[in-house]
């Protein structure tokens, strides 16, 4: 489990695709502290730390996973968000968040508002339902605030601090955006679909 908040910015050093893809990402964790088998949230992707080095690990991403995320478009010199798994005692800052991505959203408007920047996304229509004003989203592995939603759009506001410690600084209209919706949101939906069987059930 992660929280979304990115506690560093990894490099894409070597990409290989095997039967698998391979990446080696560079990152400034003590990777003496780091265990083969280890979880890491690389873009929001939960990923296994298959190797290790000094100043690198390297995961595999399965062809599901290339599939599912923005991560098949990963190339040597892309900047990474990253977040290490939850341990029991940390700070939890932002939001319960598993690392595995539902689909991805594309940014379809980015504005200045002021020192911070307004950006508007689209999400899947099957995932659109599960996003509400105030609500947390995870946008390649960050916690965010939607700020408001007209159909399968949505508005999030980064501010300076956010654009500064993760890869959101880089963002550009048209980007594919790896998206997880909120645990509890897809709870209280799997909950409504389940009182409405059931009552179709007894009226039958």
């Amino acid at each position: 489990m992660f929280t979304g908040i990115i506690t560093d910015i990894g490099i894409v050093s070597d990409i290989v695709q095997e039967g698998d893809l391979r990446a080696r990402i560079r990152t400034s964790y003590d990777t003496d502290s780091i265990d083969l088998g280890a979880s890491i949230a690389s873009d929001g992707v939960c990923l296994t730390v298959v190797a290790l080095g000094p100043d690198w690990y390297e995961v595999q991403v399965s062809a599901e996973t290339v599939a599912k995320t923005n991560l098949g478009a990963w190339k040597n010199g892309r900047r990474v968000n990253l977040e290490r798994a939850l341990k029991v005692g940390d700070e939890l800052g932002g939001h319960i968040v598993s690392g595995h991505v539902d689909g991805l959203a594309h940014v379809v408007g980015l504005d200045a508002d002021g020192d911070s920047t307004r950006l508007r996304l689209r999400a899947p229509d099957h995932l659109a339902g599960f996003i509400a004003p105030k609500g947390s989203v995870t946008l390649n592995g960050t916690s965010l605030t939607v700020n408001e939603v007209d159909g399968a759009e949505f508005g999030i506001n980064l501010i300076p601090h956010t654009k500064q410690v993760t890869t959101w600084g880089d963002v550009a209209l048209g980007d594919s955006i790896n998206l997880e919706v909120d645990t509890m949101a897809r709870y209280v939906a799997r909950l409504r679909d389940w009182d409405r069987m059931d009552r179709s059930s007894k009226a039958s």
